[in-house]
């Protein structure tokens, strides 16, 4: 056990290592665990020093063999202090390992020299670690540093969280719940692995990891991919010289400005270590911005007119943004992005990972056309949201007219009419001031503006009618039997955690589907002539 003479040195130790947290010098992320911290150190125990292993410090401690004194120093004796006998014998024990990794931080700086490598990197940056060994590694190497540099030895501690199996077990080999990262990686892929781990690493909570969950993001990756072939077909005749007069379209615009966005939300999630928000952010970006809205907006102008400067502008925005992208997402997943980037550039840059992460572009900032944007996607998500209700086949060629009381409104619609056209697939689009409603519609609302969708001659009012309330008498008895279910007391004191949660999950879903056929069911018959 430790010597109360050694307890005594420990305590102002420890006070120092409270302090340099109290005062911001160390930074323990997430904050939570700081209670812990302090509880540690400012209720130290004795500690077992010793350890009985061939390697490692040895314990400063030696034994006369004439006197029996036990001399404790800093320096190796030549004699007895007592007797000034010269038959000493040092402990055969080892200090133990939390003391040797406790010195980590500078030791392999080349401690005690005072190295390049010293003076360069230490106080170090950021310490990666488990919140399990807080006090055995963490605070000791606190205390080690701030003794022996007179300053800690890291500025940020970031304590990661336990991933245990989707039902929030520890994962163990005797309950088969493990998942192999090996196997997901040969399964999935290693960045579809990387990002799932980020995607669920939220601060302060474990992540619930399962093969389901990983085989999602390697559908991410897909996306990527897949969106870099139609990058790279519509870049091969691209010269960036030639380009420079194009003027950029609204939607080239638009991807900018949401670019910008998501860089400054990146950058301040992993500048916080909340490494779940920046994957959700690029994951948006990426998926639902880029892909789902940008791509398809720009066809029309990349399989127009070779030369024409809608095209050199849309490719000029295709380029940027998608290199500009990958460098963005290169953290979370190097290798997708290291082979796209080796392609994009054709291998005349060097690596991704030696390049500039990306900083927002002033240029790049147009609010105004972020929100003209904005206006043209909501009403293309109502028309499809009208065409999903009603059951309308996408195929189908719609005759749409749009009410507005806003002269700029209107401007902005009628500007942007081709986009609507396409991206909703419509015959026609009428758009005027205070267009009193017509019979026989379905109608949407964005702000005060509304869209109406003729649907005679579309929609079978009959039919869709019988079909609605078919559905909703299948699904009321679907919800009736599911509410006994947990309603019943037995049920719920017998029944494993997980199955409860699912019956729960699938009343909820019986829940939104009763409300959107119902809602359905109303506005069919709202239209019926």
């Amino acid at each position: 056990m430790v010597s109360k003479q050694w307890f005594v040195k420990i305590k102002p130790l420890a006070k120092q290592a409270i302090a340099a947290v109290v005062k911001g010098k160390t930074r323990i992320v997430p904050n939570t665990w700081e209670a812990t911290y302090f509880e540690w150190l400012n209720n130290i125990r004795d500690w077992c020093i010793s350890r009985q292993l061939w390697w490692g410090h040895r314990i400063p401690v030696w034994y006369c063999d004439n006197c029996g004194k036990i001399i404790v120093t800093t320096n190796d004796p030549d004699k007895c202090p007592d007797c000034g006998g010269g038959s000493l014998r040092q402990d055969e024990d080892v200090l133990d390992t939390w003391f040797s990794s406790a010195l980590w931080p500078f030791s392999t700086l080349g401690w005690p020299a005072k190295t390049p490598a010293l003076k360069t990197f230490y106080p170090t940056t950021l310490l990666v670690t488990g919140f399990d060994i807080l006090f055995f590694w963490v605070a000791r190497m606190m205390m080690m540093g701030l003794y022996v540099m007179k300053d800690v030895p890291f500025k940020d501690v970031y304590l990661h969280a336990l991933v245990r199996d989707e039902k929030g077990e520890k994962m163990s080999k005797s309950s088969g719940n493990i998942i192999d990262p090996l196997v997901m990686i040969e399964k999935y892929g290693t960045d579809a692995f990387r990002f799932t781990l980020a995607a669920y690493t939220a601060q302060g909570r474990d992540v619930r990891m399962s093969p389901e969950r990983i085989e999602g993001y390697k559908f991410f990756v897909n996306k990527i991919w897949n969106a870099a072939k139609l990058t790279f077909a519509n870049l091969e005749d691209y010269n960036e010289e030639d380009v420079i007069s194009a003027t950029d379209s609204l939607p080239d615009k638009w991807i900018k400005t949401k670019f910008n966005r998501a860089v400054e939300e990146v950058t301040e999630s992993l500048d916080e270590y909340r490494f779940n928000d920046a994957a959700a952010v690029i994951y948006r970006f990426i998926w639902h911005e880029f892909c789902d809205w940008y791509l398809e907006l720009s066809k029309p102008a990349l399989y127009g007119k070779v030369d024409s400067p809608q095209r050199q502008a849309a490719q000029r925005t295709l380029h940027d943004v998608f290199k500009t992208t990958l460098k963005l997402l290169h953290p979370f997943m190097p290798f997708v992005t290291e082979e796209l980037w080796q392609v994009l550039t054709g291998g005349d840059e060097n690596s991704i990972m030696i390049s500039q992460f990306p900083t927002p572009n002033k240029a790049w900032k147009d609010e105004k056309a972020e929100k003209e944007m904005q206006l043209l996607m909501d009403i293309i998500t109502s028309i499809r949201n009208i065409r999903g209700e009603m059951q309308i086949p996408p195929s189908r060629k719609l005759q749409v007219l749009i009410s507005a009381n806003d002269r700029q409104v209107i401007n902005i619609i009628e500007n942007g009419k081709d986009y609507i056209i396409n991206m909703a697939n419509l015959e026609t689009l009428r758009v005027q001031a205070d267009l009193v409603e017509p019979k026989g519609v379905a109608t949407g609302v964005v702000g005060s503006t509304k869209i109406f969708v003729p649907l005679a001659g579309i929609v079978d009012t009959t039919g869709e009618k019988a079909r609605l309330q078919k559905e909703i008498v299948k699904i009321e008895k679907d919800l009736h039997q599911c509410s006994k279910k947990l309603a019943n007391r037995d049920f719920l004191e017998k029944a494993a955690e997980a199955v409860i949660k699912k019956e729960e999950d699938k009343l909820k879903e019986f829940k939104e589907r009763h409300a959107a056929l119902e809602n359905a069911l109303k506005k069919l018959q709202g239209i019926i002539i």
